[in-house]
């Protein structure tokens, strides 16, 4: 256990390094991206392969650390926060979250025959949070490790893109900033980069992106909930179809940490805890996720994300121009 526990931390440390490099601080890019491809690096080795006795401590990190992270996620987000815009952002952040995923699930499957962890997975980075909700999703549905540091790097693709194509779009929109942040908001990948988006066109369209970011963030629960459901019927019907259904076929897939992840932010929004300790678990919850993500990149070998190929990149794509275009056309619609 301690030697994967070990070699995640150091990954982690040398991607939290590599990202607070004045150069690299200017791209947007946060540590997670540098702690997926060192471990991706390390992992596909000579000397990586021949690690032995990191398997519990690299399963452990994975599967709890990813969980414990987004619960101590919670401590980011308020109810006061989410319900400062009223209801008609939940229903816009709801519209986005669920057209994004129903037609990143068919377009990925019909279309492009990627598997299914595959397309929900870059499905639900885009609809939703980025790179975290791939991580939650993949703690819900337990996919192969491939297939989640694809999706991941689908978000960093496209994510970091939209930080820069939204800004310059905003003076050719001709909209007041605070309907512009409440689009980028409700389109914009990571929380981080609606941030950046969200500043770099003005202080009113900021305080509105991150507000309607966090409302898309909390509808991870909802989201979780209804995947897991999904995912354990079809295996039931594939194991049933084998006649091997069982106990296992059963099994009713409950995300707990998604319910853990809803106290936090219940308590987060009673008790005002002082600004460091609030601070100090956001980021032990941070620390905790790339954690998992150094796992997550040493466990997946570099054939199996050939043999994804660019498909899940021409799937993001189509779901980030679906996210520009429909964004624009629909807030303005429902918040005007």
């Amino acid at each position: 256990m301690f030697r994967g526990l070990a070699l995640c931390a150091f990954l982690t440390l040398a991607g939290y390094g590599i990202a607070a490099l004045p150069p690299v601080q200017q791209t947007g890019l946060g540590p997670l991206v540098f702690t997926l491809l060192l471990g991706l690096l390390f992992g596909n080795l000579a000397a990586g392969k021949r690690l032995k006795g990191v398997a519990p401590g690299l399963g452990f990190s994975a599967r709890w650390l990813l969980r414990g992270g987004i619960v101590l996620f919670g401590f980011s987000l308020t109810v006061q926060q989410l319900m400062a815009l009223g209801p008609k952002v939940v229903l816009l952040d709801s519209l986005v979250v669920v057209t994004i995923t129903t037609a990143g699930y068919w377009l990925g499957t019909r279309w492009l025959k990627l598997d299914r962890d595959t397309a929900i997975l870059t499905s639900a980075g885009s609809a939703i949070c980025g790179a975290a909700a791939v991580l939650a999703t993949e703690g819900t549905i337990r996919s192969r490790p491939a297939a989640t540091s694809m999706a991941v790097a689908t978000v960093v693709l496209f994510g970091t893109l939209a930080m820069f194509v939204y800004p310059v779009l905003y003076p050719l929109m001709g909209w007041d900033e605070g309907l512009y942040g409440v689009y980028i908001g409700s389109t914009v990948h990571e929380v981080a980069q609606v941030v950046a988006a969200g500043g770099a066109v003005g202080q009113d369209a900021l305080t509105n992106a991150v507000i309607v970011k966090l409302v898309r963030v909390m509808l991870l629960v909802p989201f979780l909930l209804v995947i897991g459901q999904i995912w354990n019927r079809h295996r039931a019907a594939h194991a049933e179809a084998a006649e091997d259904a069982g106990e296992g076929a059963q099994k009713l897939v409950i995300p707990w940490f998604a319910f853990g992840f809803m106290a936090v932010v219940g308590l987060n929004s009673v008790l005002h805890l002082p600004g460091q300790i609030q601070g100090g678990l956001v980021l032990a919850g941070q620390v905790a996720m790339t954690m998992a993500m150094a796992a997550l990149g040493f466990q997946t070998r570099i054939e199996a994300l050939r043999s994804l190929g660019v498909k899940p990149f021409v799937l993001a794509l189509c779901l980030f121009i679906t996210l520009l275009v429909g964004g624009a056309m629909v807030t303005p619609l429902i918040l005007g």
